[in-house]
């Protein structure tokens, strides 16, 4: 695909996306209610309940070595190859693309760029909590484990908790935590606890992970979809940010206020609706200084205007775009009147009939 084909389908998803935000009636953005604050509350204390086990060598250490040992991709060997396609659901690569995909279209079809910036936060909180803890607590995996019954913590490891089983309950989380329904949103809830609970199992089959990796994985993905209420505020005004930033980079552009590097990269997208484009202004020796760039139309940049240079619109009058413009009616006909068109071509008046 050419650079000018990518250039013209962006400006067409920009232009949807200035339009008026249409959502339905029933579209209501997530608050933090009383019961998802006491929801909230109640999954942190589970996920210190968990570092704290870990940390002390309890029970749940045993447990791990227990399953560790029992080795489940021994016991049902004809399931690793479905498993293994299966976990994949967890990566973040993969599905990070496959969401955003998605949401991008929503984005497109609502007018709003509020699904995709939410996906983002809920990354980029995913980043830094699992990979905070992941770091500090630095436990190793069952197949690189070095002492029996020991919590292998602090040693170099990246496994505590579980970033597959965390990525799949944001990633497919936020999909319910965006739907535009109560039934979708619950249909899709009741899926992506499916998804996450089969991957956070497929680790333990697969031995990379152990128990308490995978119950620690699913509380801190749980944290971050219940505390995105929090973040709205800061989701739209990152939105408004955006499209306000475009829309000055816009104005600067047309009133050739940009500089000239930045031109040809920005025509494109700033133009408005692909009828003008931007173009470099030269400065003649002896002139004063010119303007960085000037808007002239769309077929004077591609060779089909006169030769001359048209003139620098003044920076201090807003630039009127073809639409706003007062149009022009002819008055009477181009055509010269029949008499002369006899004359020019000099032949005699058609004789009367009878005469």
């Amino acid at each position: 695909m050419r650079t000018d084909q990518i250039l013209t389908r962006l400006e067409r998803v920009f232009a949807r996306l200035d339009r008026e935000p249409e959502r339905p009636a029933h579209l209501q953005t997530p608050q933090m209610s009383r019961h998802r604050v006491v929801l909230l509350g109640s999954t942190l204390a589970f996920y210190l309940a968990i570092v704290v086990a870990v940390l002390t060598t309890s029970w749940l250490v045993r447990l791990d070595w227990q399953i560790m040992f029992f080795r489940p991709y021994e016991q049902w060997p004809q399931l690793h190859a479905f498993l293994d396609y299966l976990v994949v659901l967890g990566q973040r690569g993969p599905t990070a693309v496959m969401v955003a995909a998605w949401l991008g279209w929503r984005s497109w079809r609502q007018h709003t760029l509020r699904p995709l910036i939410t996906l983002g936060v809920a990354l980029l909180l995913l980043n830094v909590t699992v990979g905070s803890v992941k770091l500090g607590l630095g436990r190793l995996g069952p197949h690189y484990a070095t002492e029996i019954g020991s919590a292998e913590l602090f040693a170099g490891g990246d496994i505590f908790p579980s970033g597959h089983t965390a990525n799949a309950v944001v990633t497919w989380g936020i999909l319910a935590y965006l739907a535009s329904t109560v039934v979708t949103r619950r249909v899709l809830s009741v899926v992506s606890a499916v998804v996450s609970l089969s991957v956070g199992a497929t680790t333990v089959y697969l031995g990379t992970h152990w128990v308490s990796d995978v119950l620690l994985g699913w509380s801190a993905g749980l944290l971050i979809l219940l505390a995105l209420p929090w973040f709205e505020p800061l989701i739209a005004r990152t939105e408004a940010y955006v499209f306000d930033l475009r829309e000055m980079l816009r104005r600067r552009a047309e009133t050739g206020r940009m500089p000239a590097p930045v031109v040809s990269a920005l025509t494109p997208l700033l133009s408005a609706g692909g009828k003008w484009q931007l173009r470099p202004v030269t400065q003649a020796p002896g002139e004063p200084a010119a303007v960085p760039a000037a808007a002239v139309p769309a077929g004077a940049a591609t060779g089909h205007s006169p030769a001359h240079r048209p003139a620098v619109h003044p920076a201090n009058r807003p630039h009127l775009i073809r639409s706003e413009r007062t149009p022009v009616t002819p008055v009477g006909s181009r055509r010269p009147p029949h008499t002369e068109r006899a004359g020019t071509r000099g032949t005699a008046a058609r004789p009367v009939a009878g005469g």
